[in-house]
């Protein structure tokens, strides 16, 4: 019998992901939701195929996206849950989750998440928040690498997700050189962090402090690249775990020239939206303009 749980997930393009995501989900979750940005692909498809109530709705930024699926989509169940089209459920956290939304007095409940790279397993686990009672979250208000912030105590579980980002390298180049790009423009903007940063804080907090004060550290990609290596234990994975730590680096030295190159131009980035097409006529239509 499902769960008394709905899960939402945001689609732009993720017709390589869509059935094998839905698959994990099937018969476990009561309900699952998807707000979609006029894919191109066959996105929708597959999750009406999957009978997914599906929204489409134009893309502004992600904190927008997210709190407009938190405040409009009809969810009734008493529990809700985030999920990506990358991500997988493992049996054990399918388990756990189960017990815990039953019998658990947390408000949420965070998890590890296991990166996958190049196809391969890789030693690099992320805490993430991911599961509160219905109505007890918002996500923070920022246009990329947006955060549930639950209005309650957040307890962590033993149990996995599977993280399997893209399915190649040409993907993935694509897909970092937009989050990158928008992360440039947020701080050129002086947008606020998710939360405001604060060294003694939860860890939410300290994550934002050295997120505002990383570009203020001497030899910082040396750094980096190290504790990407040894740090998270990336070195376990051999070449891949190489490659991996070194092109996350790239990222945030492309993610300060490109900084550089707004400040010397004075303004930020006109971004064209691209990969979207028409409205579907089998999902529920937000906006379209």
């Amino acid at each position: 019998m499902p769960l008394p749980i709905s899960v939402i997930l945001i689609s732009l393009n993720e017709a390589h992901h869509m059935d094998a995501v839905l698959k994990n989900l099937s018969g476990w979750a009561e309900k699952v939701f998807l707000v979609d940005s006029f894919s191109v692909d066959d996105t929708v498809d597959i999750a009406l195929a999957h009978g997914v109530h599906v929204v489409q709705r134009r893309f502004r930024d992600f904190g927008d996206q997210w709190n407009y699926a938190l405040e409009n989509l009809p969810v009734d169940t008493p529990w809700t849950m985030k999920i990506d089209p990358d991500e997988r459920l493992s049996d054990d956290l399918k388990s756990e989750i189960a017990s815990v939304i039953q019998n658990g007095a947390a408000t949420g409940y965070a998890f590890n998440r296991r990166l996958w790279f190049m196809g391969r397993p890789m030693p690099v686990r992320q805490p993430v928040v991911r599961i509160w009672r219905t109505g007890k979250c918002r996500f923070s208000d920022v246009i990329v690498n947006e955060h549930p912030i639950v209005a309650g105590d957040v307890e962590t579980l033993a149990g996995e997700m599977e993280h399997h980002d893209s399915p190649n390298l040409h993907h993935w180049f694509d897909k970092q050189n937009k989050y990158i790009t928008a992360e440039a423009m947020a701080q050129f903007r002086g947008d606020n962090l998710s939360v405001a940063p604060r060294l003694t804080g939860s860890a939410l907090e300290r994550r934002m402090w050295l997120k505002q004060n990383f570009w203020r550290l001497p030899g910082r990609f040396i750094l980096m690249q190290l504790y990407f290596l040894f740090g998270l234990g990336a070195w376990r994975a051999g070449k891949v775990g190489w490659i991996w730590s070194r092109l996350r680096t790239d990222l945030y030295r492309s993610q300060q020239y490109k900084l550089y190159e707004m400040q010397l131009a004075g303004s930020e980035y006109a971004m064209v939206a691209t990969g979207t097409g028409t409205p579907h006529p089998g999902a529920i239509q937000a906006d379209a303009s």
